[in-house]
């Protein structure tokens, strides 16, 4: 059994993955009596992942032509993934597939899974005006930002209603001038002087640091459109999601 930590390592690099990757509802559900996050495109569910205290199970459904993908690759995969695929009974839906996983190195065969199943269709922020802040936000695509914005003023509407969704908060009316402007919300600029780094991606703590606003990436049971993690998540996220 892995610790808790190489767990919580699971969960972010999941949710970076299937957001980054891929442009999906999020919705709560339930596998029997076990809580569990479901990504859906339309109706259709490309993954299901169950949530248990020490692993998760990935639940993957393979159709005839999924089937024949995964079969021209079957060696790639570890022997767990090799057994499973081939003790599993085929139903009239597809072949189910129920995978334990609790560490990083099952995590990146599944990954390729589940790109069988489905190709990334997420496509990357514009970069007509990017403007990175020194906690690794995308200040163009914030709802707070006063400059110029690659949002158009449609989208940056919609982006505060995202953001009200996902945040609870349905105040978004302060400006920001960037880095260094005096009501800035993210309290990291002593952390970085303390370090002696004015970027805090520099940082070898960055990817677990709560200092940077923004959605931690975690597995977890609560309805987020594809919408709201393009415009309320996204922009909060240094590097992992195509900007």
């Amino acid at each position: 059994m892995n610790d808790k930590t190489e767990l919580q390592k699971v969960s972010k690099e999941t949710m970076r993955f299937m957001r980054g990757k891929y442009k999906l509802d999020e919705v709560p559900g339930k596998y029997y009596d076990i809580d569990c996050l479901k990504f859906r495109q339309g109706k259709r569910t490309i993954l299901s992942i169950n949530i248990h205290e020490d692993h998760y199970d990935f639940q993957i459904i393979y159709g005839k032509a999924e089937r024949e993908k995964f079969e021209a690759r079957l060696g790639e995969f570890p022997q767990a993934i090799q057994e499973l695929y081939n003790n599993s009974r085929a139903l009239p839906d597809g072949l189910w597939m129920l995978i334990r996983v609790d560490d990083l190195e099952m995590l990146e065969a599944v990954k390729q899974m589940i790109m069988i199943k489905k190709k990334p269709n997420r496509k990357p922020f514009p970069k007509t005006h990017i403007y990175m802040s020194n906690c690794g936000h995308r200040c163009d695509l914030c709802v707070h930002y006063k400059g110029e914005a690659s949002f158009s003023a449609e989208e940056m509407e919609y982006a505060r209603e995202c953001c009200s969704a996902v945040y609870g908060d349905s105040s978004w009316e302060k400006n920001c001038a960037g880095c260094y402007f005096p009501d800035c919300t993210v309290e990291s600029a002593d952390c970085r002087k303390g370090k002696g780094t004015d970027k805090c991606w520099d940082c070898a703590n960055f990817s677990t640091c709560l200092k940077t606003a923004g959605w931690p990436p975690e597995i977890h049971t609560r309805t987020i459109t594809a919408d709201q993690v393009t415009y309320a998540i996204l922009p909060y996220v240094k590097g992992q999601y195509g900007n």
